[in-house]
C-alpha cells in the first residue's frame, strides 16, 4: 500500500465539492501519483463520502480489484450493542452499495474504546468488543462472508482499554490521531493536559501484535494549515471547536519554535508522521489537485532527523496554553 493514503472524511471538503467531475478528478490525481488506499466511513456525511468514492471509481472505470484498496468503518449505538451482528451486517451492506463494490479491504470499528461505556461520545468497552457474541464476533461474521478482507480499530479512547483489545489479536490494524501537536501514540511523552489526549506510546503495543498502523488527523483537523475551522468542526462531538482553537494556538507556538527549520508546518507534519518507523501510512484529507500534488511531494522527501523528531516531542511535553491559564486565574 502507498505510504500516503487518501482520507475521504469531511474536513478537507472533498466530498462536498458540488461537481461530481471535480471530485473524480481529485481521486484520479491521487491514483496517478500511486495512492492506492482510500479511507472512508459510513458516518462521514451520513454515507455521502462512500457514495462519492463509489461514483468516482465508477466514472474512472476503476474495476474492483486489489490494486485499489478501500477501508470503511462501522459505528454502533448503545441500542445496537445488544445484537451487534445485525447492526454490523446492515451497516456493511449499505456501505458496499454506496461504494459500488462487493468487498472492501478493511472494515474498522469506528467507536472509541474506554473503560466505561459512553465515557466519551459513542465509546464502547473492551467487553462490548471481545465478549462472545460481541462486536468482534459480529465483524468477524461479515469478514467470513467475504465482504471485507481484514478487520481494524479506530484507536481513540483510553489507552488501558485499547490495550486489552489490541492484545486480543482480533484486529490487524489501528488508526490513531498522530501529529505534530500530539505525538503521544508513537513516543513516550510525559502527560500534558494541553494535548487533546494521551495515548502512552500505544503504537508499541500494536507493533508487538504486528498490526498495521495508520496516522489520522495528520494536520490536526486543519489547525496545522492555519485554516478557519471546517463546518464539520463546528458540529462534531469528537474533535470539537474548543480543541481546534487550542490547536491553532499551539500550532503558532510550534511555528515560532521551529522558525529556523525553514519548513512549512504542513510539510513538517507529513514528514514527521512518516518518519515514525512502525507506521504503515498517513491518512490525509486532500480536497483539490493542488493539495494532492503538495502532499505527495512532501511525503516523498527524506525522513526527518532523529534530532528534529525529538525536538518536536520536547516541544509537546513542555507546551502550555496561555489562554487557558489566563482563564483559570481570572
Amino acid at each position: 500500500m502507498s505510504a500516503l493514503a487518501f482520507g475521504a472524511g469531511p474536513i478537507s471538503g472533498w466530498m462536498n465539492l458540488a461537481d461530481e467531475g471535480a471530485r473524480s478528478a481529485v481521486v484520479e490525481r491521487a491514483v496517478s501519483h500511486g495512492i492506492n488506499w482510500f479511507d472512508t466511513a459510513a458516518g462521514y456525511g451520513h454515507g455521502r463520502s462512500e457514495a462519492c468514492l463509489g461514483e468516482a471509481f465508477e466514472q474512472m472505470n476503476i474495476e474492483t480489484s486489489r490494486s485499489i484498496h478501500v477501508a470503511t468503518k462501522v459505528r454502533l449505538t448503545d441500542a445496537q450493542l445488544h445484537e451487534p451482528e445485525g447492526a454490523v451486517r446492515s451497516s456493511m451492506a449499505a456501505s458496499l452499495e454506496r461504494l459500488r463494490r462487493p468487498q472492501v479491504t478493511l472494515l474498522q470499528l469506528h467507536n472509541a474504546i474506554t473503560e466505561r461505556r459512553g465515557e466519551i461520545a459513542f465509546s464502547v468497552t473492551p467487553d462490548d468488543v471481545l465478549r462472545p457474541g460481541g462486536i468482534a464476533d459480529a465483524m468477524e461474521a461479515v469478514r467470513a462472508d467475504g465482504q471485507t478482507l481484514w478487520l481494524g480499530l479506530t484507536g481513540i479512547g483510553a489507552p488501558s482499554a485499547l490495550r486489552r483489545v489490541i492484545a486480543s489479536g482480533r484486529f490487524v490494524t489501528m488508526q490513531t490521531p498522530f501529529h505534530l501537536l500530539n505525538p503521544t501514540p508513537g513516543y513516550d511523552i510525559p502527560s500534558n493536559p494541553v494535548l487533546d489526549a494521551q495515548y502512552d506510546n500505544i503504537f508499541q503495543d500494536c507493533s508487538q501484535q504486528q498490526m498495521g498502523l495508520f496516522a489520522i488527523r495528520v494536520f490536526a483537523g486543519g489547525a496545522l494549515l492555519s485554516r478557519s475551522p471546517s463546518p464539520h468542526t463546528l458540529t462534531t462531538p469528537f474533535f470539537p471547536l474548543a480543541l481546534y482553537e487550542r490547536d491553532l494556538r499551539s500550532a503558532q507556538k510550534l511555528r515560532d519554535a521551529c522558525a529556523d527549520v525553514a519548513l512549512p508546518l504542513p510539510e513538517l507534519a507529513i514528514r514527521f508522521v512518516l518518519s515514525s518507523q512502525p507506521l504503515s501510512a498517513a491518512i490525509v484529507g486532500m480536497g483539490s489537485d493542488t493539495e494532492v500534488d503538495e502532499c505527495v511531494a512532501w511525503s516523498e522527501r527524506e525522513a526527518l532527523s532523529s534530532e528534529l523528531v525529538a525536538r518536536v516531542c520536547q516541544f509537546c511535553a513542555a507546551l502550555r496554553d496561555d489562554e487557558e491559564c489566563r482563564g483559570q486565574t481570572s
